[in-house]
């Protein structure tokens, strides 16, 4: 499968052409989907708790409005998380192996995870070495994520392409692929880190991937746009991208995600 910029972009307008108005449902189903996310130098013990406050005082049942599905933090603050949310059914999700680049050896990167895990994190999102696979070398990078999902455990792994420095559309499809083969249980397409982050192009692209590979094995894997996504209605067409392109079967938090810190108070609001 070959794709082109300009393909892309007709494909994806004629699918934002049947996308229905944004309502009080949906708003209510974005926010389930969200993973809410700190990943700052600054971030310590009383942000964590204040954000897991934030994931779960949202939930309204007056309002029909549920808690988000994950929070989402540096390893060091697994525990921190996992206490303030006690018992309740919002996972912990960690970013690890040397995130946001990647560009630690692999079994310091891979330790990384054990003690995430080790804290109590239930998801682990990892970053690609996006330099080696830009160099050409695919092995490394089934490699690492075939050794990433190991670490990983009973904790689900996601995988990061970084796609704003991937950028060509068939290398993204192709890095796809090779994560979901090697055991990804979701990709996701960007740290947050850098620009582009998340773009509509990209996710036409995973989303593509993710629908051919069940066609091909029977397997969901799961989808997480992240970085930059801030207005409901950009989530929104993110949402319909997936109800499109992967199907209905996608429009649940185990299999679709969306990493944001900003967007969740803007939902509250529009929902009114």
């Amino acid at each position: 499968m070959k794709f082109t910029t300009e393909t892309i972009e007709q494909q994806i307008a004629e699918i934002l052409a049947t996308m229905p108005e944004t309502n009080g449902e949906i708003l209510r189903k974005l926010i389930s989907f969200i993973d809410l996310t700190t990943l700052e130098g600054s971030d310590n013990d009383e942000k964590v708790r204040q954000l897991c406050q934030t994931a779960y005082g949202v939930e309204n049942s007056a309002k029909s409005i549920p808690s988000v599905a994950a929070v989402c933090v540096y390893p060091t603050l697994v525990k921190t998380a996992c206490d303030g949310l006690g018992e309740r059914s919002i996972n912990v999700a960690a970013v690890a192996g040397a995130f946001p680049s990647g560009q630690s050896p692999l079994e310091i990167r891979l330790a990384e995870v054990r003690y995430a895990v080790e804290q109590g994190a239930d998801e682990i999102d990892m970053v690609i070495s996006r330099g080696r696979f830009l160099a050409g070398d695919r092995e490394f990078l089934k490699e690492e994520v075939k050794q990433h999902k190991e670490a990983c455990g009973n904790a689900h792994l996601k995988v990061i392409l970084e796609t704003g420095e991937l950028k060509d559309p068939n290398l993204i499809y192709e890095a796809s692929m090779i994560a979901m083969e090697q055991g990804a249980d979701f990709i996701k397409t960007s740290t947050g880190k850098m620009q582009p982050a998340a773009t509509l192009d990209a996710a036409f692209v995973m989303l593509t991937a993710i629908s051919e590979f069940y066609k091909i094995t029977g397997k969901k894997i799961g989808f997480k746009p992240a970085g930059g996504i801030s207005e409901p209605a950009d989530a929104a067409k993110y949402l319909h991208l997936v109800k499109t392109i992967a199907g209905n079967d996608w429009v649940n938090n185990h299999l679709f995600r969306i990493g944001a810190s900003r967007l969740l108070n803007k939902l509250v609001e529009a929902i009114g």
